[in-house]
């Protein structure tokens, strides 16, 4: 009996849990098909569901805009932040984690309520340290914008995964006379690699479809994806079939990614869970 319970609440859950996904999945399978559809037909009421596909709305998109360019962009910008995401956060994560203060995990609630801050509070400041520095409309200036925004939930997960690697280990590395470089480059590191891969992953994903800075800050030469959506936005209104072409052709890739991705990123995120 309590074998049938427990295939019959497995069931469930397995049910549920689908459900959940396709409605998460709905949006985007419903931007996709309409990214074949003519405007007309985008906006038709009722919906239609059965139509004959078109790939104008691509060549359009195409044409319109550089598309390469802009992912150019985003693959340059996002890479570019986490790399420098994750050197400034394993040094402050490895001293928090190892050599802890009494503020140190009020120093790490501080960080993370900066996440709370509306982007628009610190627009004018950031809008003109950009343009006395030279870094508007500038790959370099997204990549320490991005950053930035990134930085405390990587120092976050980091630090969690730092926390998880037994201490005794560093120590007995520490007995053997190795220095703190080799202790981290040649102990702490690989074993933290699966959290700190994850979190590699992550800022990825953050950045790539951050769109706030990338509006505000870029106009051509550095614009990313998020800023190629968004100039299919116009006086005339929202031409929804283009739009969703264009949001596909942003998208694809990040959403390829993580898909290939996606055991690499459930291994670090349950990094440490089972001793």
């Amino acid at each position: 009996m309590k074998t049938n319970n427990k295939k019959s609440n497995q069931w469930l859950i397995g049910l549920l849990g689908w459900l959940v996904a396709c409605i998460l999945f709905f949006p985007i399978f419903w931007m996709f098909i309409t990214s074949f559809k003519t405007e007309a037909m985008a906006v038709a009421t009722p919906p239609q569901l059965f139509f004959k596909p078109t790939l104008e709305n691509y060549v359009a998109v195409q044409e319109r805009a550089a598309y390469f360019n802009f992912a150019w962009n985003s693959v340059i910008i996002s890479v570019g932040a986490t790399i420098l995401a994750l050197l400034l956060a394993v040094p402050a994560a490895y001293a928090m984690s190892f050599f802890p203060s009494k503020r140190t995990k009020s120093t790490l609630l501080w960080m993370l309520s900066t996440k709370m801050l509306p982007s628009v509070g610190v627009l004018v400041p950031i809008y003109i340290l950009g343009r006395e520095t030279g870094l508007l409309d500038t790959r370099i200036g997204l990549i320490i914008i991005y950053t930035l925004i990134n930085l405390p939930i990587v120092v976050w997960m980091i630090y969690s995964f730092f926390k998880e690697v037994p201490k005794e280990i560093l120590e007995a590395d520490r007995m053997d006379g190795a220095s703190t470089y080799q202790e981290v480059a040649y102990v702490l590191l690989p074993l933290a690699l699966p959290g700190i891969a994850s979190t590699a992953l992550l800022s990825i994903i953050l950045s790539w479809n951050e769109a706030f800075w990338s509006l505000n800050l870029t106009t051509f030469d550095a614009a990313p994806l998020t800023a190629f959506i968004a100039s299919f936005s116009s006086p005339q209104g929202l031409f929804w079939a283009k739009l969703s072409a264009a949001s596909t052709m942003a998208i694809a890739p990040i959403l390829i990614f993580g898909w290939i991705s996606q055991k690499q990123l459930v291994r670090g995120l349950t990094f440490g869970a089972v001793k």
